[in-house]
């Protein structure tokens, strides 16, 4: 790619609704991933760690779900 070519032109995306998919499908993959790590975390009996990474995966299944209704109110507006 050349400098100043925009991805939209591209990938057939505008920007902003690329970058918007990518974050739903970041904060879905960052849910699955903090998975195996409160799993670490409690098979080390580190309830401390357990449940900050639980705090964090319901970060992110929030910013997932946020993101996920503007997408679908996006798209309906076509």
């Amino acid at each position: 790619m050349t400098s100043g070519t925009r991805t939209g032109d591209v990938t057939g995306t505008r920007d902003k609704d690329y970058d918007l998919v990518w974050y739903v499908e970041a904060c879905l993959s960052n849910a699955l991933r903090l998975e195996a790590y409160v799993k670490d975390a409690e098979r080390a009996k580190d309830t401390e760690v357990a449940e900050l990474f639980r705090k964090a995966q319901a970060d992110s299944r929030k910013g997932a779900e946020l993101g996920k209704k503007l997408l679908r109110s996006r798209l309906q507006e076509g």
